[in-house]
């Protein structure tokens, strides 16, 4: 298994337990009263869950067991295939970040480090359908 898909999975392992982690603290709020401010980290358990837990794992299944890009780049650029992993993290925690901050307290700052983190996943996803492109042929 290359070491980026065990990063990948491993990561997305990490973000799974996380999500439901939230999930759990979520659904205790109305019952033990906790802080209605939490309602700002719904976002960011859906973003767990969908973009560092299931797109993750997919991407890192993926890079695995696609077809060779060649003999002497089996899974091709596995420059931009890290650069991809470094911007959809980067971007999902910066997400997980300025979420709640921006609900809490709504400022340009924080609505602009969420259009930064929506860029950096949308990057990910291009450098990821880039470096995939050419492993999806015909024998």
């Amino acid at each position: 298994m290359p070491t980026l898909t065990r990063w990948l999975i491993k990561t997305a392992l990490l973000y799974f337990v996380a999500s439901l982690a939230l999930g759990v603290v979520l659904a205790a709020k109305d019952a033990f009263g906790l802080a209605p401010s939490l309602a700002g980290l719904v976002p960011v358990y859906f973003h767990l869950l969908m973009v560092g837990w299931v797109t993750q794992l997919i991407f890192g299944v993926a890079f695995w067991m696609f077809p060779r890009y060649s003999k002497e780049k089996p899974r091709g650029r596995e420059g931009l295939a890290w650069a991809m992993y470094a911007s959809l993290n980067a971007g999902l925690l910066l997400r997980g970040l300025a979420e709640p901050m921006h609900s809490g307290a709504p400022s340009a700052f924080w609505a602009a480090v969420l259009v930064v983190s929506a860029l950096l996943q949308w990057s990910a996803g291009l450098m990821f359908v880039a470096n995939m492109w050419k492993r999806i042929r015909e024998k």
